[in-house]
């Protein structure tokens, strides 16, 4: 099948003059073809004289694209926008290679990128509403990464419930000094300064209640990521 004028024309064109920067159009022409191995051929050979002629890689990069060789497309409209993070190609190039991958939200948000810059385009105002339903309001975490600290307090308010109640512990009795006892009944040393047994008394009671406090706590906790797992989970 004989190519089209345009093709043919521009291929004339560039096997006269191998600099020339007819390059990039044939390429963008055949990949407007249906013809993306010849048009990363074209591409690759300009840009071998031409590294910086960006709107070649861009091409590039989209025929590597339709070719499915995701990596390599990613890599090629990603030096694109380092030197133009406002091309519009590059950036909707990237957004269908993360959606081809499968990666939605990370498409999400280069399609948002690509809409700034196109908001009369009726596509990607599709494409973008398209996803952020499927997305849904709020990306959940994985439970691998665990909770973050404002999705603990959610999570406290939300599911947790009342802290467990405590079987309190009566105080200690306020000391009352007391007549020391006859040598011959005292007990253990304690008893020869009473405010001191008082005082042990004391902190082994408080140590006692802290221990039991950071147990309820812990099981409470342990409850409350159990419930996040369980929610987060795929079902079958």
């Amino acid at each position: 099948m004989a190519d089209n004028p345009r093709i043919e024309d521009l291929r004339r064109r560039v096997e006269k003059d191998p600099a020339s920067i007819a390059f990039a159009q044939l390429a963008e022409e055949y990949r407007r073809a249906g013809r993306p191995q010849e048009s990363i051929e074209a591409c690759r050979a300009g840009l071998a004289r031409h590294p910086g002629y960006l709107s070649a890689r861009v091409t590039l990069g989209r025929a590597l694209l339709e070719l499915r060789q995701l990596d390599e497309a990613q890599h090629e409209l990603e030096v694109v926008l380092k030197s133009a993070p406002e091309n519009l190609a590059a950036i909707r190039g990237l957004a269908e290679v993360h959606h081809e991958r499968g990666s939605l939200a990370d498409a999400l948000t280069y399609y948002k990128a690509a809409l700034a810059l196109a908001r009369n385009d009726p596509d990607l105002d599709e494409t973008v509403a398209d996803l952020t339903r499927k997305l849904g309001p709020q990306r959940r975490p994985d439970p691998e990464d665990g909770l973050s600290f404002d999705e603990m307090q959610r999570e406290l308010s939300a599911h947790a419930g009342p802290l467990p109640t405590l079987r309190e512990t009566p105080p200690p009795a306020p000391y009352t000094p007391r007549e020391p006892p006859a040598p011959t009944v005292l007990q253990s040393p304690s008893d020869l300064d009473p405010l001191q047994a008082h005082e042990s008394a004391r902190r082994r009671e408080s140590d006692a209640r802290a221990v039991l406090t950071l147990a309820a706590l812990e099981q409470w906790l342990s409850a409350i990521a159990a419930n996040h797992v369980a929610r987060t989970q795929p079902r079958a």
